[in-house]
């Protein structure tokens, strides 16, 4: 990502409180924390011990839910 350049918030006492990042910088970091989360997820579904189903299998199943609403 290089070197992004941030200001800094600060309260009476000086301490930081907040920060301001360049928008590119700030929708990366949002980027990369959703493949984390993408990556985690798919991590603790294959160490499951869940029952695996053919993803068309799937999809009809969440579609006959979604009708029964």
């Amino acid at each position: 990502m290089g070197t992004v350049k941030q200001q800094f918030i600060e309260d009476n006492q000086g301490q930081r409180i907040a920060v301001l990042l360049p928008i590119d910088a700030y929708n990366n970091m949002l980027e990369q924390l959703e493949e984390m989360d993408e990556i985690k997820a798919y991590d603790a579904a294959k160490a499951s011990d869940d029952e695996v189903i053919p993803f068309d299998q799937a999809i009809k199943e969440i579609e006959a839910k979604r009708n029964d609403l």
